[in-house]
C-alpha cells in the first residue's frame, strides 16, 4: 500500500461492463510530506475519497479486483481508505492541504 493524493477524477461514459458503477479517480503517490513520489495513476474509488484527500492506494491487481467483486475487472490500483492524519516516530504529522505547493 502507498500514501496518494487525489488530483482528479475521469468521467467516461463508454466502458467495459466492470467498471459500471466504479468512480475512477487521478491518484499522485506522495511520501511522508506530502511530495510526489512517483508518476499518477488512475484508481477505483472504493472508500468515496474526493480531490485533495490523501489516500491509501493498494496497486496490486488482484486485491483491486476482489474489491470489485469481479475476476476480469481490468483494474490494477484501488483506493482502499482516506487518510485523516499520520503518526511517525510518536509524532501527528498533517499532510499539506490541497491549495498548498509542495515541493
Amino acid at each position: 500500500m502507498k500514501i496518494a493524493r487525489v488530483i482528479g477524477s475521469v468521467v467516461n461514459t463508454v466502458k467495459t461492463d466492470s467498471l459500471e458503477g466504479h468512480k475512477l479517480l487521478w491518484v499522485e503517490p506522495v511520501d511522508g510530506e506530502g511530495r510526489r513520489s512517483e508518476p499518477a495513476v488512475l484508481a477505483v474509488d472504493a472508500a468515496q475519497a474526493g480531490l485533495g484527500d490523501y489516500v491509501l492506494l493498494c496497486q496490486e491487481g488482484k486485491s483491486a479486483r476482489l474489491l470489485m467483486d469481479s475476476s476480469t475487472a481490468p483494474v490494477e490500483a484501488v483506493i482502499v481508505g482516506v487518510i485523516d492524519h499520520l503518526e511517525l516516530q510518536g509524532k501527528i504529522v498533517t499532510l499539506p492541504r490541497r491549495d498548498e505547493e509542495v515541493s
